[in-house]
């Protein structure tokens, strides 16, 4: 169970934390715990929650996360993606069902994590990732057209484009002064950094629009208007469970934990390469889990780690846990003492941050970059980013891991005869009397979402304690997204270290493929070779 369960924060106690590294760790913590304020309650505010339930969960699970996670850096609490989610469960089930879906969900976390699950986020294709991730953007950009506009609309309906319909045929009460609040907040969220970059631009956007409409008493709906006094304590309270009305809440509880552990695992992993660390999936899954049992018991709402606020955290010199556990912290602070001002924030502002959040969370580049691959990649993106915007997320997820695994099949199918015409067969395949300076690495099969991230690790395990790389390509039939994506990245921080990467047996499909991923001109295209020898002798005068 030690190797199972293992926190980060406990490790690095008994290795010993220096004082410097401390120091950095709570300035770090105190800068994420601004950052998150505005965020976690906008988040709150469009699930259809009150903020205080925003604040709650960054405190209470943000604590938890960062004491038990199994990454140095992971920043937990509610996220924007969970929007659609909580809206939804709120609406059908209520704010009991929304805290009995939750607890279920981290039951199945503990679960996932229990059953070493976690490294099953490597069969998420990165099409997949992006579909989804760009999906729920657009879905939370169209939530907070409402409020952006100051639209005179009681109910807004869930289903995508019932909503739409619903803001065409209300455009007529359109609140110019909410609108106006609505663009200042965009521009100063994005803008305030060339000022300065250490408050963070959503945070210096709220004060100025607050006291704006607060000062020249402004007509437009605030957080006190719609949801009334905001509490400024924390209790625990126990829900009343109906045993015979469970059955119902398995498919949300799922729902949630799915989306918990993708977006938990995948900010670790983008953590893991802006750090150059190792999180540990299953133990990170088991405090996803516990957080989430636990959260809901204090009035919270669904949390998992955030790939914005773990990046804040490292920007500004956070490596421990310690940072997570001071930006809880920093959180019950503000809440006790300073959140009864935090009822006068428009609800256009909080629109405001959130468009500005959408747009982050869009991927619209890298989503842009898949439309040049593959059919097949661009099936899967399109499938599931139209599933999740139209349909719904779980089973946007599900078909598009099925589809991928069709997909990949089928792409395997296309390949058989074309592998045997490609193949260089190469005179040299001893490579015990290499210079010692440079290393050979041969990939053998195709390099997809399945194998991506284990063929990244070994390359740059390998790249790293050399000056030079030969990557050996003659066995590798094509090159999917999430393989495009991985092998950019390793090859970025191999650059970064000095260190020359070489290719050799690179068949015409995989080439083409690369040009498209501007793979060829990162490398340098007199770095590709048809074969072993050649590569091997460049290699050499390289080394002279």
């Amino acid at each position: 169970m030690s190797k199972l369960f293992n926190p980060k924060l406990f490790s690095l106690l008994k290795a010993g934390l220096d004082r410097k590294q401390l120091s950095n760790d709570v300035m770090a913590g105190i800068v994420v715990g601004i950052v998150a304020l505005p965020l976690a309650i906008a988040f709150a505010v469009a699930s259809g929650v009150s903020p205080d339930k925003g604040l709650i969960t960054a405190i209470v699970a943000g604590l938890i996360i960062s004491f038990l996670g199994g990454s140095r850096v992971q920043i937990g609490g509610p996220t924007g993606a969970f929007i659609v989610i909580v809206y939804g469960i709120v609406e059908t089930h209520g704010i009991g069902g929304l805290i009995i879906s939750t607890i279920m969900a981290g039951i199945l976390l503990v679960i996932f994590g229990c059953l070493k699950l976690g490294t099953l986020l490597k069969y998420f294709p990165h099409p997949l990732i992006v579909g989804f991730t760009s999906g729920i953007a657009l879905v939370i950009f169209s939530t907070q057209i409402k409020d952006a506009l100051g639209l005179d609309i009681d109910k807004v309906p869930s289903d995508f484009l019932a909503k739409w319909e619903m803001y065409f045929t209300h455009i007529d009460s359109l609140n110019l002064t909410a609108l106006i609040l609505t663009v200042a907040t965009i521009l100063i969220t994005i803008y305030s950094k060339k000022i300065t970059s250490k408050i963070p631009g959503s945070f210096i956007a709220i004060i100025v629009v607050t006291l704006s409409v607060q000062l020249f008493d402004l007509p437009v709906t605030t957080i006190e208007s719609f949801f009334g006094e905001i509490p400024t304590s924390i209790s625990i309270s126990f829900p009343a469970i109906e045993w015979a009305n469970l059955p119902q809440y398995i498919a949300p509880a799922v729902t949630i934990a799915l989306l918990g552990a993708i977006e938990s695992l995948l900010s670790a992993v983008v953590a893991d390469g802006m750090i150059g660390g190792n999180h540990r999936s299953n133990t990170e899954l088991i405090a996803q889990g516990i957080a989430n049992i636990v959260t809901p018991f204090f009035g919270g709402i669904p949390a998992t780690g955030a790939i914005a606020r773990t990046a804040t955290n490292i920007k500004n010199g956070g490596r421990s846990p310690i940072a997570g556990i001071v930006h809880a912290a920093t959180l019950l602070l503000i809440m006790l003492f300073f959140g009864k001002w935090a009822k006068l924030i428009p609800m256009s502002c909080l629109a405001g941050v959130l468009i500005v959040v959408s747009y982050n969370m869009s991927e619209w580049r890298v989503f842009r970059s898949i439309l040049k691959s593959s059919g097949f990649d661009i099936l899967v993106l399109l499938s599931t980013f139209f599933l999740t915007v139209l349909v719904d997320l779980t089973i946007a997820i599900e078909v598009g891991v099925v589809l991928s695994a069709v997909l990949f099949m089928k792409r395997m199918a296309d390949k058989g005869e074309q592998i045997q015409k490609d193949v260089n067969i190469d005179l040299i395949e001893d490579y015990s009397d290499l210079p010692k300076d440079i290393s050979v690495y041969e990939i053998s099969g195709p390099f997809f979402f399945a194998s991506a991230k284990e063929y990244a690790q070994l390359i740059q395990q390998i790249g790293l304690k050399s000056k030079t790389i030969v990557i050996r390509m003659r066995h590798v039939p094509f090159i999917d997204a999430t393989g495009f994506h991985n092998f950019k990245s390793v090859i970025q921080t191999l650059q970064n270290s000095d260190v020359t990467i070489i290719l050799s047996g690179v068949n015409e499909s995989v080439l083409q493929d690369m040009k498209r991923y501007d793979l060829i001109s990162k490398i340098g295209e007199d770095q590709i070779f048809d074969s072993f020898n050649h590569a091997l002798e460049y290699a050499k005068v390289c080394q002279n």
